[in-house]
């Protein structure tokens, strides 16, 4: 068991690894206890970590779990050379990690205004914060319909995801709804799969909506949260744009949001 000691800094809490799994080499999942006086809405983010060389060493991690839920799910890749990442890939159930106490995010459905579909574009861990969401009643209270594309390099990418989606039967408070409500689809890039391709070009050539039935990004009907890399943020948001809808926030309700907090 790791302990952090006694030298935590005022804007973090120390709170107990209860839980560690990993998915693959480069991919784990890991859920923390919470505070009582920590408060969230579900898809926000949180800075993360541990203390190296006597010094808080934290990065941002969107939570995975709902803002119900009674402890805190993460999901973080591993990042060979990662000053966090490296160390954090070593925790076990009874260590300690630091949470921040102020969480914040864009990715919140008070960020957008209500419309018939919510798509959620995904890439690698950026399926983290909707985890999250896909949990909130609220998100079916707004949509009647909800869209998680996740791309990964490779097929082994895809499994939390796979166990999110078909986790959601068994949701206590949304079990009820969402299974009717979520549509999947998952995609790689590196591997043969039943489909194949980077988001962005699913969108361009048509292939994501013709292979759900559904009519092209419409601002009428549609809004859209983005997360993943850089560059799948950048591309992403001008195909959104290019449909014709318009960058909301915690200020000002919109037509989609794009989250740019990264674990490294």
């Amino acid at each position: 068991m790791t302990s952090i000691g006694l030298d935590v800094p005022k804007n973090v809490t120390c709170e107990q690894v209860l839980d560690v799994r990993h998915w693959t080499d480069a991919l784990f999942s890991f859920r923390l206890s919470r505070p009582a006086s920590f408060r969230f809405r579900s898809g926000e983010f949180v800075m993360l970590g541990l203390m190296v060389d006597g010094r808080p060493l934290l990065r941002a991690y969107s939570v995975a779990s709902p803002a119900w839920d009674d402890g805190l799910d993460f999901y973080s890749i591993i990042a060979p050379n990662g000053p966090l990442t490296s160390r954090l890939q070593r925790i076990s159930p009874g260590d300690e990690v630091l949470l921040g106490k102020k969480p914040t995010g864009t990715l919140v459905l008070d960020a957008l205004t209500p419309a018939k579909r919510l798509y959620l574009f995904s890439t690698g861990t950026g399926v983290a914060p909707f985890a999250s969401l896909l949990r909130e009643p609220e998100t079916y209270e707004k949509f009647d319909e909800v869209v998680l594309t996740h791309t990964c390099r490779a097929v082994a990418d895809l499994a939390y995801s796979e166990m999110l989606v078909d986790g959601l039967k068994d949701d206590p408070l949304v079990g009820d709804t969402a299974p009717g409500a979520v549509r999947y689809y998952a995609t790689v890039t590196r591997e043969e799969y039943a489909r194949t391709g980077r988001i962005t070009d699913l969108i361009v050539n048509r292939k994501l909506f013709d292979d759900l039935d559904l009519p092209a990004l419409d601002r009428e009907h549609d809004r859209v949260m983005i997360c993943g890399s850089a560059a799948m943020l950048a591309d992403t948001k001008a195909l959104v744009e290019a449909a014709g809808l318009v960058e909301g926030s915690n200020a000002q309700p919109g037509d989609f949001v794009i989250e740019r907090a990264f674990a490294g």
